[in-house]
């Protein structure tokens, strides 16, 4: 098995944060936190707008920021399928992943004083099935699986990054995302729906 991550084709996304909800209520989360965000963004003019929505989550980076900054060893990639993973037991609670993380993925529960993030559902994969985002998705938009293979099956069009995304040179993202023109753009507003 090669690393895994995330597919998420933009062109079909439309918006309704049922990944999100999923996500949530499958973890527990309360107010506040989330490990998947769904955002919306604006770009382009009169008589040319656009407009596009990002589904976006840990991306299991192959260099994680979270995990070279982790001073105990408590972020941690996954030796069978490569994907990061935390420890809450050897977690400390220093923040220091929070800070490293230039997606601002990891989240701080400051009540347990640990650090928690998207571990892609490896409970749910661990039993056979997907990540919970992934068969929320009414539009098909997101899949989970080999990189590579994502990579293959949707083409030369698929992208490791977006202008409203950090540079995929930081930590190289187990992403592929399909963009639309829209999302390509560098003059971006990100909008509250």
């Amino acid at each position: 098995m090669g690393k895994l991550g995330f597919y998420f084709d933009s062109t079909l996304c439309i918006g309704c944060r049922t990944c999100q909800v999923a996500c949530k209520d499958k973890n527990g989360l309360p107010a506040g936190i989330s490990y998947r965000v769904v955002r919306s963004f604006e770009t382009g003019d009169y008589p040319r707008p656009g407009f596009y929505h990002y589904s976006g989550a840990c991306n299991h980076c192959f260099s994680p920021a979270c995990v070279a900054s982790c001073p105990v060893g408590a972020m941690h990639i996954d030796e069978d399928d490569g994907t990061v993973q935390y420890d809450e037991e050897t977690c400390i609670g220093c923040k220091a992943c929070v800070a490293a993380c230039p997606y601002g993925e990891p989240q701080y529960f400051e009540e347990e004083n640990v650090v928690r993030k998207c571990d892609a559902c490896k409970d749910v994969r661990d039993q056979g099935g997907n990540p919970v985002c992934v068969d929320a998705c009414l539009m098909r938009c997101l899949e989970f699986g080999d990189v590579d293979e994502l990579q293959k099956i949707h083409g030369d069009s698929v992208v490791d990054e977006l202008p409203i995304l950090p540079s995929a040179d930081q930590t190289a993202p187990s992403l592929r995302i399909n963009p639309r023109p829209a999302a390509l753009e560098s003059a971006f507003a990100e909008k509250f729906v």
